[in-house]
């Protein structure tokens, strides 16, 4: 048996912080290490993307981040676009059905994906490629070979097939493909190791089986992140719950406003997953916390400078500071209120949405029955409330966002 060197005992340790490593764990991720150190040969790194959405948020990065420690260890990332996948959905952790991308919007997202990815690392140095190449031409006599080789009783050991059919819910045949055709990106581009998070478990590993089928005698590692909550502190971080979530693309205002908003015992959590910070200053944190001998606020208040500082640098996460501090802190107005002209008589439900400050009328309801939208800083509790105005009114949703109303 090959003598592992403690060189990259400590590179798997590094890789393997927060993450879990199947199946061979530190160990196997050692010797895969050392192997591609021993020969020369950069191990390949796959990430799959289904682009259905056109923007990524802080939830995505924690996948990407590590991707980028790969990347400083001079391996070659192989950026994935689901272009084949996408158009069928996947069905991890979902209760039904999801509906199927064309082609033209998968193209349009996986666009803005590299965009957002180029601010967490190098996807110059990546190699690009897009499953629809090889999956759109395989034959039907190719696609039964690749069906046969796993059985209907390994598909129904997935955790959502298996709830969905018990309770009687549909279940359709294409989505048994969905897993299958994402095992065998592995074989088309030879991956070594494969990244995803903890819903992935079942993809990511039947990777290894199909890989094993086709002939490679040693088959990808899988290396699994968390799924970073939201800044509700429960429910992992969606686009499909946007109150809650933080996306590449906000503005440094509202990156930092959203991360002062998340629960005090998701600091660390944030910390961990989103920042380079050690395991020492985590425990301290987390110390201090406990002891009271820290004010909550303020460390979160570190955490989201540094954060934001990373995609807006450091004169936008100052600049975002003290207008977080002015506004909130000192219940201040933003210097820079948007004016808006309002006719008497509109809901408050429409103006919400028309100002972009929710992203549906059911958002609108939730905020304004939560207590979450004043004029001039009296709360309005009525959904179905209109404006009647003589002259210029200050209307404020949430925390930080704020427009003067005239007509």
């Amino acid at each position: 048996m090959t003598e592992i060197r403690d060189k990259y005992i400590n590179q798997a340790k590094f890789i393997a912080r927060n993450a879990e490593v199947l199946p061979g764990g530190i160990e196997e991720l050692a010797i895969k290490l050392q192997h591609s150190a021993d020969t020369n040969t950069p191990l390949r790194i796959k990430l799959g993307m289904d682009p259905t959405r056109p923007d990524l948020h802080l939830g995505h990065t924690v996948v990407m981040r590590k991707l980028k420690e790969f990347q400083s260890f001079g391996h070659k990332i192989v950026l994935l676009v689901g272009g084949a996948t996408a158009m069928i959905g996947d069905p991890s952790g979902k209760s039904e059905t999801r509906p199927a991308l064309t082609k033209e919007q998968v193209e349009v997202n996986a666009k803005t994906y590299f965009e957002q990815m180029s601010k967490v690392l190098d996807v110059s140095d990546a190699e690009v490629v897009n499953n629809a190449d090889w999956l759109h031409k395989m034959s039907f006599t190719e696609l039964l070979a690749l069906a046969g080789k796993v059985t209907v009783a390994q598909m129904m050991t997935r955790d959502d097939f298996s709830k969905r059919y018990s309770e009687g819910k549909p279940i359709s045949i294409h989505e048994f493909f969905y897993p299958l055709m994402q095992a065998y990106d592995s074989v088309a581009i030879d991956a070594d190791i494969e990244l995803g998070g903890t819903d992935q478990r079942f993809n990511t590993l039947l990777g290894r089986d199909i890989q094993t089928a086709y002939g490679k005698k040693y088959p990808q590692l899988v290396v699994l992140l968390p799924l970073l909550e939201g800044t509700d502190g429960v429910v992992k971080m969606s686009k499909t719950y946007p109150e809650h979530c933080i996306s590449l693309t906000d503005s440094a205002k509202d990156m930092f406003g959203k991360l002062m908003s998340i629960p005090d015992n998701m600091i660390t959590r944030y910390f961990s997953l989103l920042t380079d910070t050690t395991k020492e200053d985590l425990e301290r944190y987390d110390r201090e916390i406990a002891e009271g001998t820290i004010n909550p606020r303020n460390l979160k208040m570190q955490l989201a400078h540094t954060i934001t500082e990373e995609y807006h640098g450091k004169d936008g996460a100052d600049k975002a500071q003290e207008e977080f501090i002015n506004v909130v802190s000192n219940k201040g107005i933003p210097e820079d209120i948007q004016e808006v002209k309002i006719e008497n008589g509109k809901g408050i439900l429409d103006i919400l949405l028309e100002l972009n400050f929710v992203s549906s009328k059911g958002e609108a309801k939730r905020l304004v029955q939560g207590g979450g939208v004043k004029i001039n800083g009296e709360k309005i509790a009525d959904t179905s409330y209109t404006i009647s105005f003589d002259e210029s009114l200050i209307l404020q949703a949430g925390k930080r966002k704020f427009a003067k109303l005239v007509h």
